[in-house]
């Protein structure tokens, strides 16, 4: 978009003259984010469902349970992985980092990663590193193909003609990246956004799609599991913006942590994008605005415009290691400013991407980077790894980890 604010113009202007009811559906999603604010309140942590692994196996999980999944747009699902194997994982991370002298490469590469720079704190501890054996050993196992394919069939992704959205089945391996927070960090936190699309969730036609019960239909009858559309998206090009379809964002815990140990907070309200779209669109907010949100970068929800959803935002609850946290990509999240705990913070960011023609297209591309060593292909080209020892190869994957970055077909 070669000038977002006159092509934000233009989208409202288009949308309003689409939507007379503007004011009305603000009236109505005002009154149900009240509820729904309301009950995350009363329920404080316990908003945050949690299920075990081993529920997951045995398909012993509720209707309910998924129902509630699907309301709060997240999940703890604990004990993926054994804790002496997720211990082994942090060390030989630590071990990767330090006999690869991170750090000091680190300082010649400042400023590359501009992805968080409009959001209110800065970035957290987290590491340009995509190509580790424990990144890549986690996201080839099969406990993690298992919890994935699971959390993809929560979705409706079958389309009228029965034909699929995607195949919950076959399971994309997005790199994404590590985060180690050390323990009495004060300044590395992130405030509320969202991830996978800004100021084109209003400007680009193929989100209309995604969003159109939201813009021109019933607005009580959005649905954020109705997969329709959402692997046509066009995200606009930037380092960090992820140009894939996730059905769920996540990561797995490399230590214990908890509310004040510096990690997640998340507003558990699956709904709560179609507050923030026709928010945008409402008289007080200048023609060339959506409230703040910039091309290229994390969809900020600020106090300024969106103080009524921000206090429902809640810490996760205390995680172990082998445990893993999931949220819908249009889920608000944040990371804490401090880090009150005595330990190190860590996380390997782990996502459900199912096979589509979309995630298909972007699996090439990221196999070359793999291969070379280079960043992944969503992120800023700091290309740690090429002379990285101890870096991942092709021999380190197994037939399903080939397939699902792409080296193998299925």
């Amino acid at each position: 978009m070669s000038n977002p604010k006159q092509g934000v113009m233009d989208a409202k202007a288009a949308l309003l003259a689409r939507m007379p009811d503007g004011a009305a559906r603000m009236v109505r999603l005002n009154e149900w984010l009240a509820d729904e604010v309301a009950a995350v309140k009363s329920e404080g942590a316990e908003a945050i469902p949690q299920i075990a692994f081993r529920d997951v196996l045995l398909d012993a999980i509720s209707d309910a349970q998924r129902d509630r999944i699907r309301r709060r747009g997240c999940v703890v699902i604990r004990g993926v992985f054994d804790r002496p194997q997720v211990n082994d994982w942090n060390a030989e991370i630590e071990r990767y980092i330090d006999e690869n002298h991170y750090y000091e490469k680190a300082k010649g590469k400042a400023g590359l990663d501009q992805y968080f720079s409009t959001l209110a704190s800065g970035r957290p501890q987290i590491f340009g590193l995509y190509w580790s054996r424990p990144q890549m050993q986690a996201r080839q196992h099969e406990n993690m193909n298992a919890v994935r394919g699971w959390l993809n069939r929560l979705w409706a992704f079958t389309r009228p003609d029965g034909s699929q959205e995607f195949d919950p089945n076959r399971q994309c391996n997005y790199a994404d990246r590590v985060r180690r927070r050390e323990p009495g960090d004060k300044s590395l936190g992130l405030s509320a956004h969202c991830d996978g699309g800004s100021i084109e969730r209003w400007c680009d036609p193929s989100f209309h799609r995604v969003y159109h019960e939201v813009f021109f239909g019933d607005v009580d009858a959005y649905d954020p599991f109705n997969a329709a559309g959402r692997t046509q998206t066009e995200e606009i090009p930037s380092p960090a913006v992820c140009s894939v379809f996730r059905t769920f964002q996540g990561w797995t815990a490399l230590t214990n942590q908890g509310p004040g140990d510096g990690t997640l907070k998340i507003i558990p309200i699956a709904r709560a994008m179609a507050w923030m779209l026709i928010r945008a669109l409402q008289p007080d907010i200048a023609p060339d605005d959506l409230c703040g949100a910039v091309a290229g970068r994390a969809l900020a929800a600020n106090s300024q415009w969106h103080q009524s959803l921000l206090e429902a935002e809640v810490s996760i609850p205390v995680v172990e290691p082998g445990d893993t946290v999931w949220w819908h990509p249009d889920v608000i999240h944040a990371v804490e400013d401090e880090h009150r705990g005595n330990h190190y913070s860590n996380v390997i960011y782990i996502g459900a991407a199912p096979w589509c023609e979309k995630n298909a297209r972007f699996l090439p591309r990221q196999a070359e980077r793999f291969l070379a060593g280079k960043s992944s292909p969503d992120f800023a080209a700091e290309d740690y790894e090429v002379d990285f020892k101890d870096r991942a190869r092709l021999d380190d994957l197994s037939e399903l980890g080939k397939k699902q970055i792409g080296l193998l077909p299925w």
